[in-house]
């Protein structure tokens, strides 16, 4: 039995593991806190662009639950919802009728949408690059209960926060959009939506450390969220 299957088993004794505080609070509080209506459409593509890497370290970070907890079924039911899902289609240009995507592919036929000059693209790929690297850097079982506080509210109050942005304009940004609002209603159920399928995974300290570095892609791509 891995380690992460024991805090599991352990979590899942402890009678009063509802009322656990979830590492991270403070970062994902400090993230619904940036000043999202101070964006333009142009700042909000970068942001755009810093959460397609997130959805990269997303879905890793769900494989490596998976592989540490392999018969969870729960855990098999959010994959259904994330990976090879066709819950975001149709979408134009983006995809078909009945197609089945990992969600941070749907995320990157977004971006391509709007084209973006070689220079700016070459500064978001690096946030998301220098991103990426670290969150990769962090154990196992920390990237693995993550899922817990991504799933069961977390990413929920960031996306309603998000959408306090003004301007939508253009295909990407409308793209983007559809995907928060249909994440919203994949996880604001309480009782069967995404949050019930990973609420058992313990908590562990590390995940502040998964929302901090979020939080720094998304202001290093759109400074702007950090104006007075």
């Amino acid at each position: 039995m891995t380690e992460l299957a024991l805090d599991v088993r352990r979590y899942k004794d402890t009678e009063t593991h509802a009322d656990v505080p979830r590492s991270g609070e403070t970062e994902i509080k400090d993230i619904c806190n940036l000043n999202w209506s101070a964006l333009s459409a142009d700042e909000l593509r970068d942001v755009a662009w810093a959460y397609y890497h997130f959805s990269v370290q997303f879905r890793e970070n769900l494989e490596i639950a998976l592989e540490l907890l392999p018969a969870d079924e729960d855990l098999l039911e959010l994959d259904r919802g994330e990976r090879d899902t066709d819950n975001l289609s149709p979408y134009p240009g983006v995809t078909e009728p009945g197609e089945r995507v990992n969600h941070d592919e749907f995320m990157r036929r977004a971006l391509r949408l709007t084209a973006v000059d070689t220079v700016r693209r070459g500064r978001l790929e690096q946030i998301g690059a220098t991103y990426l690297a670290r969150v990769r850097g962090l154990d196992w079982r920390t990237k693995a209960s993550s899922m817990a506080s991504y799933e069961d509210g977390g990413l929920e109050r960031v996306f309603k926060s998000m959408l306090r942005a003004p301007d939508w304009t253009g295909q990407t940004l409308m793209a983007f959009r559809f995907f928060l609002e249909r994440h919203i209603e994949f996880d604001s159920d309480p009782v069967n939506g995404h949050g019930s399928l990973c609420r058992h995974l313990a908590p562990t300290e590390g995940v502040r450390d998964l929302w901090a570095a979020f939080k720094e892609s998304l202001v290093a791509a759109a400074p702007a969220l950090q104006r007075s």
